[in-house]
């Protein structure tokens, strides 16, 4: 059994929790739950607070963890890895931002000496201090940290950033971008259980089959085979396709193809105009 540590409430856990279900981990658990057995799969999963995580899988209560990696770096404050990645997942995709008000002079990282700076992120915040040799007041904020300047509480913010909309409802602009962030999955830097590690590899194994998914299309259709070389130039990040004959004596093919990108109507049209007929593109919902 090994033991997962995931974000109880968050922008991270539906999406973590839909992540598990299509690798074939059900869970079955009240909200006031916090630790729970999956069914399907030798895992057993403890929801906790994101900031949590990082020092319950360093220290062994958990094996493996899903954070972001902006929670990963926060949390490691000297060179020594915290923790091992294993994985960038794709999802919760964020940018930690300084950001001002918008009548602010913004004329770089200079800008902020001598500055109120209101984050949730003071570690990171004080390496890119130390980064640019500058001096400012770090004004430690667990949360609704927009508001601080409109309280008179700091003089600029460093946040996450989805979409930038949360900024500007509060009058802020985005200044500077200190990192990129998405969910990852992280594993105890020292474990050493054999049984845990191959039960580690299937949940990557499936977690990849699973992504890999995400991002391709099996595409099917009917073409002369003349047509073939140009047909494999049309479509994006194909690999090599399954090459069938329709009737014997015929000329036209059956062209099978795994697509690594989405196809746009632009490339529908151009295999149109290359021979081919019948086309069909379908998702694809797992991948080994």
């Amino acid at each position: 059994m090994i033991r997962m540590g995931i974000q109880k409430s968050g922008r991270l856990t539906d999406k973590t929790l839909s992540l598990l279900k299509k690798c074939g981990i059900e869970l079955n658990w009240s909200k006031n739950k916090l630790l729970g057995q999956a069914q399907g799969f030798p895992l057993e999963l403890l929801m906790v607070r994101d900031d949590d995580i990082p020092k319950l899988v360093e220290s062994g209560v958990c094996d493996l963890g899903i954070i972001g990696e902006n929670v990963l770096s926060e949390a490691t404050t000297n060179k020594e890895p915290l923790c091992l990645k294993l994985r960038q997942l794709g999802y919760g995709k964020c940018r930690l931002s300084f950001a001002a008000p918008k009548d602010f002079n913004w004329q770089g990282p200079s800008s902020l000496q001598d500055l109120r700076v209101a984050t949730s992120y003071p570690n990171i915040v004080k390496k890119f201090l130390t980064q640019y040799n500058l001096s400012a007041k770090i004004v430690e904020i667990s949360g609704s940290v927009e508001l601080a300047p409109a309280l008179n509480i700091a003089d600029v913010v460093c946040d996450i950033v989805s979409t930038g909309s949360t900024l500007q409802a509060n009058g802020l602009k985005e200044t500077k971008e200190i990192m990129q962030s998405q969910s990852i999955v992280i594993q105890n830097p020292n474990l050493d259980d054999h049984d845990k590690k191959k039960n580690i590899d299937r949940l990557l194994r499936r977690i990849d089959g699973v992504l890999k998914a995400q991002n391709n299309k099996y595409v099917m259709m009917n073409a002369p085979r003349a047509a073939l070389q140009t047909i494999k130039e049309i479509l994006p990040g194909m690999e090599e396709p399954s090459v069938m004959p329709l009737d014997e004596g015929s000329d036209k093919i059956a062209i099978h193809a795994v697509c690594q990108e989405d196809l746009f109507w632009e490339t529908m049209e151009k295999l149109k105009e290359a021979g081919a007929s019948s086309v069909l593109v379908v998702p694809i919902e797992k991948v080994i």
